[in-house]
Formats: structure tokens, C-alpha cells, sequence
């Protein structure tokens, strides 16, 4: 047992007990964090700040898997929650929050004529497949990215376990930036697909009017174009990716910049397409709970009164340049790249000469969190980084890159860990 470790280990003991994996969550699990090296568990937050069961704390660049776009217990969130707490949470019938939360999604998103709310990213995505096929009559979708956990979607990863092997027919996957693979699927699926579901952008910027073509694709061939801005919506800005790219899905899909880690997600979208929701069943007791409503309602407030999104891609934009550099002047191009939107980027980390990658990405997380940053890869900034935050993050970077580089050099990534490497799973960006 880790010393640093002890209580996060030993929570995880008492945990698998009751819970497989030890989480609610297969991206917060230690199938993510390698056992012995890594905090198993959070105790509290605040602002960018996190502290582990060992009282450990982090600058937290995870952020709840993006969710927490403004920081932890943001002090006008907070008010919001508790504000409506003391009039109550679910009811027996709908809350005027339904009413106001959607017109306030309508204003802000370019897709957006008609809403409906869920509680995570799964459902908004499986609510915009359901309806999508309902309103063309067919049955496969081409999806690019990652849409949840739901059988239509997860049947076409390598995690299909468990989905019937007539669902997974009906998912055809195509590559980002490459136009020939989607034609492809519609030329070996005439007049079957339904819907064309993506992420606007995930690691890649769109390259040679990409989304303007696949838009152009799915339509000459009958097919809905539904962006899933889970993480890009109210991240990249007000509008989303929509609004950032100037490309207008026919139904869109948010989920965790909505309410700062609240749980709510949404579907938004074309008038004549969300009047399915008429006719489909897509119901669920906790959709107008109004704890994450009010939250949202917060959110959408704040963004629009502050210039906040552009604040973070400002001190994204630093952040990446800074590290760029230090890639560039210790001459680790062959061993790291950055990638992303400067509001949600990553660090690539590649294979070694003696290495394999994910023996090299244990390592990499064994040390920063050593150095009490919260990473998995990715710098899913919040608004409440500072500079000083992402100074800090510079100089971990500083101690930590080279010393992966020297460590595969001299064949001593191995020697250095202090846990077994994380083992392969699935890629879905």
C-alpha cells in the first residue's frame, strides 16, 4: 500500500466490495488512475483545487471529465442550488426552470428551436438517434467520436460486451477529417441512415471545410447532422462549436458545460425534428429536477454576462504556447505533442525507443500527481485557473517531461514505476 496513498486504497478495498471498479464512473476508475501511484478518491473542492482522502492536494486539470467549466463551489452556482433547495427538488409537475433554462439555450445556440433536458450525455445523444430516426424512418446511424454508453452507440466500439449483434450493424464508424470514409458508409448504406452523429472537434481542429462537407453529405443523402457538443457546448463559446465554426447541425447535444458538474444535459434542434419528442418516448422523472435546472440557469447566466469562455481560451492559449516551447527547446518532438481547442487540449504522449505508450503514460501520471497535479492527459480548464495554476503546471511539465525521456533512454521507465502499467482498453478519439 502506497504511503501517500493509504486512505484512497483503502476506501477502494471497502468500495469493490459493493461496486464494481470501485466508481460510478468507468473514466474515474483505476482503470484510468494506476493503483498505487495515483488518489482513488476526492474528498472536497474549491475553485481549481482539489484534496484527496489522504488530504493530499491537486490543481485539478480533469475538472469532473470537463464538467466543472467556471471551478468548484463557484460561489454564484452555489447560491442558485441552494436558493431553489429551500423551495424544492422534484415535483408532480413541471417547474417554470424547464421553460427558462431552454429559452435561454435557444438564444445562445444556433441549432437550437425546441429543447429537451436529460440528465447526462448518454441520454441527450440516444434522445437525438431516437427521434432522428424516427423523423427519416430508418434505422443506422454514422457516428465519429465518442456518444456514450448506450447500445446504438457503444456496440460499434470494442467495449460491445453485451449488445446484441444486430445493434451493432447498425453503427458504422468513419474518421475524422476524412471525407472519403463517410461516403463510403453512405455509398454501402443507400437510403439506411438516419443520422450522422459527431463531435464538432475533439484532439483535431476541422481541416478543409470538414464539417461544412459532412453537413452537405448528410443531407444530399437524407440523413439528420446531429453535433455532439457534450463537451464542446458552452466550453468553446456561448454557441458552442457551432457558433466557433459557423457550421449549423440540425440537432445538437450538451451536457457537461451546462451546469458547472450539476446533472443536466440537453437536446436542442430544428423545430420539425424536435416534434418527435411528441410522438417517441423519451421521459424520465428527473429531467426537470430543479437543482441542476437553477445551476444551469446560473451558468448560462454568468457566461453570457461575462466574457468567461474567452477568458479561458486566453490562459489556454498561453498554456500552450508555454508548452510548445518547452517541447520545442528540449527537442521532444518525438516524444510529445499538443493538440486540442486551448479550452480543452492534450499532451500526445508517444512510445518510446524502449517503451511502450501506455507504459510511458503510467509514469507520466505517477509523477504528476507526485507533484500534485490532477491530470489524465488533458488540460480541461475551468475559470477558475489562474496563471499561477498553470505556471505551476509549466514547472511540473519542466521536472517531469525530461525525465520521461531520459528514463526511456537509459531503458529505466520500467524500474521507475512504482505500479503495474495501465493496460490498453478502447480509443474512441
Amino acid at each position: 500500500m502506497s504511503s501517500r496513498y493509504i486512505e484512497s486504497e483503502k476506501h477502494l478495498e471497502r468500495a469493490l466490495k459493493s461496486i464494481p471498479l470501485g466508481s460510478q464512473t468507468f473514466s474515474k476508475s483505476i482503470t484510468q488512475y494506476p493503483l498505487g501511484v495515483s488518489p482513488l478518491y476526492i474528498e472536497k473542492g474549491i475553485g481549481s483545487k482539489v484534496i484527496d482522502l489522504d488530504g493530499n492536494e491537486y490543481i485539478d486539470f480533469v475538472n469532473g471529465l470537463a464538467s466543472v467549466t467556471l471551478g468548484y463551489c463557484d460561489n454564484d452556482i452555489d447560491q442558485a442550488v441552494i436558493d431553489q433547495l429551500k423551495n424544492g427538488v422534484t415535483f408532480s409537475l413541471p417547474h417554470k426552470l424547464e421553460a427558462e433554462v431552454a429559452e435561454k439555450i435557444i438564444n445562445l445556440v444556433p441549432s437550437a428551436e425546441k429543447v429537451r433536458f436529460g440528465k447526462n450525455g448518454s441520454d441527450a445523444t440516444s434522445g437525438a438517434i431516437r427521434i432522428s430516426r424516427a423523423f427519416t424512418g430508418r434505422d443506422h446511424v454514422a457516428v465519429c467520436g465518442y456518444h456514450g454508453w448506450q447500445d446504438w452507440y457503444i456496440g460499434s466500439t470494442t467495449r460491445n460486451l453485451g449488445v446484441p449483434s444486430s445493434t451493432q450493424k447498425l453503427a458504422h464508424k468513419f474518421q475524422y477529417n476524412d471525407l472519403e470514409s463517410l461516403e463510403i458508409i453512405f455509398k454501402e448504406n443507400k437510403n439506411k441512415i438516419a443520422a450522422v452523429i459527431m463531435e464538432p472537434m475533439n484532439v483535431e481542429y476541422p481541416k478543409d471545410n470538414f464539417l461544412e462537407n459532412v453537413k452537405k453529405l448528410a443531407h444530399d443523402n437524407g440523413a439528420v447532422l446531429i453535433f455532439d457538443e457534450t463537451i464542446t457546448g458552452f466550453r468553446f463559446s456561448k454557441g458552442g462549436a457551432q457558433e466557433y465554426f459557423n457550421v449549423t447541425p440540425d440537432l445538437s447535444t450538451f451536457g457537461k458545460g451546462l451546469a458547472n458538474g450539476y446533472a443536466l444535459s440537453a437536446i436542442a434542434g430544428r423545430n420539425d425534428i424536435m416534434k418527435k419528442m411528441e410522438d417517441v418516448f423519451f421521459s424520465g422523472t428527473f429531467g426537470g429536477e430543479t437543482l441542476s435546472l437553477a445551476a444551469a440557469n446560473a451558468v448560462l447566466d454568468k457566461i453570457t454576462r461575462k466574457d468567461i469562455l474567452s477568458e479561458i481560451a486566453e490562459k489556454g492559449v498561453w498554456l500552450l504556447s508555454k508548452l510548445d516551447a518547452l517541447i520545442k527547446d528540449n527537442k521532444f518532438e518525438e516524444y510529445y505533442s499538443t493538440a486540442g481547442h486551448p479550452s480543452w487540449s492534450f499532451i500526445l504522449i508517444n512510445k518510446g525507443i524502449n517503451t511502450t505508450d501506455y507504459e510511458m503514460k503510467t509514469l507520466f501520471l505517477q509523477e504528476m500527481f507526485k507533484r500534485g497535479i490532477l491530470t489524465l492527459g488533458s488540460h480541461n480548464l475551468s475559470n477558475a485557473h489562474d496563471y499561477d495554476d498553470l505556471e505551476k503546471l509549466i514547472a511540473v511539465y519542466e521536472d517531469v517531461l525530461p525525465l520521461l525521456v531520459d528514463a526511456d533512454k537509459k531503458g529505466q521507465v520500467q524500474k521507475l514505476l512504482n505500479c503495474s502499467p495501465l493496460i490498453p482498453l478502447f480509443k474512441v478519439r
